[in-house]
């Protein structure tokens, strides 16, 4: 059973108006009418954000649902294994592995993961899955952080977005702070298949992603992104 995550640097239903790279997730589950559920704890359940996941996937063939964590919880082990597509929301990376490990979701994430369903995100939600990420939680300040480890090195989304991004992530490598990784555009999805980048997504002109290292950014092709 491949393992599948698909990380977005910003974009997506929550700020596009091109569902392209939403459909691009639900192209990778294994059944063409797939569960999708979204998990935005990082945005503490904001209706706003719900709002707009039900507003773009209930458009798409498929069958939508979340996951609240700032209400009452249902059974995770239950709802998490019944999704084909399980997509993370963006907000603060911090807090919401916080409430994450509280609650010993990683473990079912984890499980997912191995049973083939399709883990995804933007921002926080697709940083949390690498050993590190590069994060705003405390605002004003771009800091590392320890995410669940599914995939190795560092992730930081936004990188050509926020002018702050790249200057800051390059440092973190140079000065061994991060180990080196990837970084990802608005716009953009990187894929990974069994912890191997396999293909970069742009849904919108010019977005990528790079490859981070002490030597700087580079940007992946699909041909580059396949080794």
């Amino acid at each position: 059973m491949k393992q599948q995550i698909i990380t977005l640097g910003g974009g997506g239903f929550s700020t596009e108006s091109d569902p392209s790279l939403d459909e691009y997730i639900l192209r990778q589950a294994r059944t063409a009418h797939p569960r999708i559920g979204f998990v935005p704890t990082a945005s503490g359940d904001a209706p706003a954000y719900l709002l707009k996941f039900y507003a773009r996937f209930a458009a798409l063939d498929c069958m939508p649902t979340h996951l609240p964590f700032f209400d009452r919880t249902p059974d995770l082990r239950e709802w998490a294994m019944a999704q084909d597509v399980i997509f993370v929301g963006g907000g603060n990376t911090k807090s919401m592995l916080a409430v994450w490990r509280e609650y010993g979701f990683p473990a079912i994430l984890k499980e997912a993961l191995q049973s083939g369903t399709v883990l995804a995100g933007v921002s926080a939600g697709a940083m949390c899955w690498f050993e590190h990420g590069v994060t705003d939680s405390n605002a004003g300040v771009l800091a590392p952080l320890d995410g669940l480890g599914f995939l190795r090195g560092t992730c930081c989304p936004h990188y050509s977005h926020e002018p702050e991004r790249r200057p800051a992530f390059e440092a973190f490598v140079r000065d061994e702070k991060l180990p080196a990784g990837v970084a990802v555009d608005d716009g953009a999805a990187l894929h990974f298949i069994d912890g191997k980048p396999v293909r970069v997504v742009a849904g919108r002109a010019g977005a990528g992603a790079y490859l981070v290292s002490k030597q700087g950014s580079v940007m992946l092709a699909d041909s580059q992104s396949s080794q």
